[in-house]
């Protein structure tokens, strides 16, 4: 690994792209800390301690701790991934959107403006919300956490909001176009992995006060290793499909007769389902949380993390979006169409729509044991902290992102230095890229 982490300094484009990546990472963690103007900020953070393990803990978790200070980045970037969501399924339902997935680079530039658009409409919601709700809201104390309520105050906050928003999301667009790795990925990874300082100390605090003892730790971390082992064990996994292609002579030259392999990801998509299935359910319920009535009150308690309600839509939403993603990213008509057309069969089954089926049925049960895999991941650790009611701040959601996009960039990273003849990090061995 040390002499595949050299030769990244023997490639100029590649060490651009990482310093670019690390340059703007480092851009969203600082405006993470830019509050918006009218708060308490001790009130704010005096409530936020007491949400934690809440859906606003969780929430606060993807926006990398933005919320529990009201940054200019509070809202992180989940309005657009909740925007990606939408529009991903309108796709389905409506024609001209499924015409513009299909006409390419064109296509996929159209769908982007409307994505944008959407995450700036959620934004202005979500701000809004924020904005009403925090004015009914005060610390333990008692002290209100606006300090000039008002329509001033909420105008201003919508606007920062969004504002935020929208510079986190080109941030994520240029990462992936001019750096290395998916950028909106990244930004949730960097928010995530932020936390890991302050955890690891509050874990030594609770153990010098002997809240927590190092029993208990010592699970916690064979835990954890025992998850991030799990977690790269099963996404570098693969079902590979044998495939023949027949000689064919073209002019005095013979192609084809080699035989190859379809390879097939156990979880195809990801952490993309974990990811959307959070964003869904924290929409209505951060809403809920923020309106002053009894049975909204009760309605947020119920969709609390590690609560039976939330844990059943939380796994119904991750099996959802795994097989959504994946016949979004992923068709099997195309891939036999494209084998059949360069003389590509699979042994013992015809080429075309026999081979489309066949290739389908192998991925629908693969996708359901990746989506078992990913909701256990991200649900047992979640009811296990739950039920010994343990600050713990890497659930197996968070440690599913950050093994994932950890994973994919060091392929993408591994890919450039392949390309241009090096060795890669692993001389035994490769990185296997998520998408």
């Amino acid at each position: 690994m040390l002499s595949g982490l050299k030769n990244i300094s023997k490639i100029p484009e590649l060490q651009k792209r990482i310093l670019y990546s690390f340059l703007l990472l480092a851009v969203y963690r600082i405006g993470a800390h830019v509050p918006t103007p009218g708060i308490d900020a001790q009130a704010l953070a005096a409530f936020f301690e007491q949400a934690k393990g809440s859906l606003l803990g969780l929430f606060d978790m993807f926006a990398g701790g933005a919320l529990s200070k009201l940054s200019v980045f509070a809202l992180g970037i989940m309005p657009y991934i909740s925007a990606s969501i939408i529009l991903q399924l309108l796709t389905v339902v409506i024609p001209h959107l499924e015409k513009l997935s299909k006409e390419g680079e064109a296509g996929r530039r159209k769908i982007t403006q409307y994505t944008r658009y959407g995450t700036v409409l959620l934004s202005l919601i979500q701000g809004l919300g924020i904005a009403v709700g925090l004015e009914n809201m005060a610390g333990p104390s008692g002290v209100s956490i606006v300090i000039t309520p008002g329509w001033g105050f909420r105008l201003m906050t919508v606007i920062t909001l969004t504002a935020g928003t929208s510079f986190i999301m080109w941030l994520g667009e240029s990462i992936t176009e001019k750096g290395i790795g998916n950028g909106i990925s990244l930004i949730i990874f960097a928010g995530i992995v932020c936390r890991g300082p302050a955890a690891v100390l509050n874990t030594f605090r609770l153990l010098s006060t002997g809240e927590m003892g190092i029993f208990f730790i010592v699970i916690m971390i064979v835990l954890m290793i025992a998850v991030v082992a799990v977690i790269v064990f099963v996404e570098t996994g693969q079902r590979r499909i044998p495939v023949q292609y027949a000689k064919r002579v073209v002019g005095r030259k013979m192609y084809g007769g080699q035989t190859t392999h379809l390879p097939l990801k156990v979880n195809t998509a990801g952490v993309i389902p974990p990811i959307f299935a959070s964003s869904i359910i924290m929409f209505p319920a951060t809403i809920a949380n923020f309106v002053p009535h009894p049975w909204m009150k009760a309605f947020a308690a119920y969709l609390m993390p590690g609560r039976f309600v939330y844990e059943s839509l939380y796994v119904a939403f991750i099996i959802f979006f795994c097989y959504f993603y994946t016949a979004v990213t992923f068709n099997p008509v195309d891939v036999a169409d494209n084998m059949k057309k360069y003389g590509g069969y699979v042994p013992g089954i015809r080429p075309g729509k026999k081979t489309a089926a066949y290739i389908d049925k192998i991925l629908t049960r693969l996708t359901f044991s990746g989506a078992l895999y990913v909701s256990a991941v991200c649900v047992l650790p979640s009811i296990l902290i739950s039920q010994f009611n343990v600050p713990f701040y890497f659930g197996g959601t968070a440690l599913l992102i950050i093994v994932g996009v950890a994973l994919d960039t060091a392929g993408q990273i591994e890919t450039h230095m392949l390309t241009r003849q090096y060795e890669g990090f692993m001389k035994k061995g490769r990185v296997a890229k998520r998408r």
